[in-house]
């Protein structure tokens, strides 16, 4: 008989404590399940930044500016890059939400920044909702507003039904591939002029701030800019411990949406210079993948189309509410999934009254997001510099400072040329 028991601390002969075992089994779960969270937050980043909405906006610029929409996106990328590794380091160090962080920051700031954030995703999410139908649409043929309504309701589904989600992320992270590979395939098919496109992504012939902002709205503006730090918060990844493999993270997701956008647009850039036409206002990305591939390309396209605005919806209706605690903190489990779920339904319902065509909506998203990006990020830059009691004594490297500053500068800039004409896409 052994003498091995709860209450006896020996190792039987080749065997391990069960004290031992437990304590491997916690550090190596705790490990699988940080990572998962990590993954997941890279993946909620990168979906929200090539979801419907920057899809649509690269095709329809790349169809009216040409090679000179490089500067655009090479420009997206690097204000991508400095605000989410600016922001996912304070948020995750400071272990707070980042209302509730502007609000610790500079009083009553939190709920400024809270109502921006809700009601630019709620715009956001109606332009989502309008990219999923014009995915079914070129799917399956079906009306954009049926295919909206049938996406919404899925979306809700997800959110109310737990394993639900966890297969949806698997089958999101499966089409994202397929995205991937078919978008490699059009833009090496379709043949871009890389010379004139490399150029001008330095030195464009024309530089057009709308155009910029709106782009730039549509990959890091608005909910799209907290996405990926709050919802390693609610995994529990915070504090000064995970700094650097929060930072990894950021980079890896920066990294991998920034080539996926700079390949999307080579591939519309190869069918409109050899003389295709883009269908702009119906579905002007659907309308070069078929050009290229034919019918399979435009149901291939439509597949991949509808798997990102589905995992947008999701993104900026998870994000948006999570700005909602800050008014009133009862806005947690349970209540917070319900108050989601009527988020996506307002969403739907106001892109089913509202006669703004799918296309016009996902630009005015992603302008008016683009707006609203100064505004957050400016507190943050301040938090950054004067507030490291906030942050635990962490100092935020000066390299991030001073990149975050000129890109505050640059931001409120572009904001202040291009508020007017954002407004005129909903005519468009």
């Amino acid at each position: 008989m052994s003498n091995w028991g709860p209450d006896n601390e020996q190792t039987p002969p080749g065997g391990t404590a069960p004290e031992a075992v437990s304590t491997a089994q916690r550090a190596a779960g705790f490990v699988r399940a940080r990572r998962g969270s990590l993954l997941g937050a890279i993946f909620l980043m990168a979906t929200s930044a090539i979801g419907p909405g920057f899809i649509t906006q690269t095709a329809t610029f790349t169809a009216t500016l040409g090679a000179a929409f490089a500067f655009g996106v090479l420009a997206s990328i690097v204000i991508d890059f400095v605000v989410q590794a600016n922001i996912w380091r304070i948020i995750t160090v400071s272990g707070k939400r980042a209302a509730e962080l502007a609000n610790a920051a500079i009083p009553f700031s939190g709920y400024l920044l809270a109502a921006l954030v809700v009601f630019g995703g709620f715009v956001f999410n109606i332009g989502n909702i309008a990219g999923a139908g014009l995915g079914l649409n070129a799917l399956m043929g079906l009306d954009p507003k049926l295919g909206g309504a049938i996406s919404a309701a899925l979306a809700i589904a997800i959110f109310l039904v737990k394993r639900a989600g966890i297969a949806m992320d698997r089958v999101m992270i499966a089409l994202g591939t397929v995205m991937i590979l078919l978008t490699a395939v059009v833009a090496f098919l379709a043949n871009p002029p890389l010379g004139d496109a490399l150029r001008q992504t330095v030195l464009p012939d024309v530089i057009d701030f709308p155009v910029i902002t709106t782009i730039v709205g549509g990959t890091v503006g608005g909910y799209i800019t907290y996405a990926g730090a709050h919802k390693l918060l609610d995994a529990g990844v915070s504090g000064l411990a995970n700094v650097k493999e929060v930072t990894r993270s950021a980079f890896l997701g920066i990294a991998v949406t920034g080539v996926m956008r700079y390949v999307l647009f080579l591939a519309f850039l190869g069918v409109t210079a050899s003389g295709v036409l883009l269908d702009l206002a119906g579905n002007p990305a659907a309308s070069a993948f078929q050009a290229v591939l034919g019918e399979l390309g435009l149901r291939a396209f439509g597949l991949v189309l509808w798997a990102a605005g589905i995992s947008s919806v999701i993104g900026a209706a998870f994000t948006s509410v999570s700005f909602t605690s800050v008014f009133n903190r009862r806005i947690e489990g349970p209540v917070r999934r319900y108050v989601t779920v009527g988020f996506i339904l307002a969403g739907l319902l106001a892109y089913l009254l509202l006669g703004t065509t799918p296309v016009a909506l996902l630009l005015f998203a992603g302008g008016f997001n683009g707006l609203i990006l100064p505004v957050g990020f400016s507190v943050f830059m301040y938090i950054a510099w004067f507030r490291k009691d906030l942050l635990h004594g962490y100092q935020v490297p000066y390299w991030l400072l001073v990149s975050g500053t000129a890109t505050t500068l640059l931001t409120w800039y572009m904001g202040a040329m291009a508020f007017g004409r954002i407004f005129e896409f909903l005519g468009s």
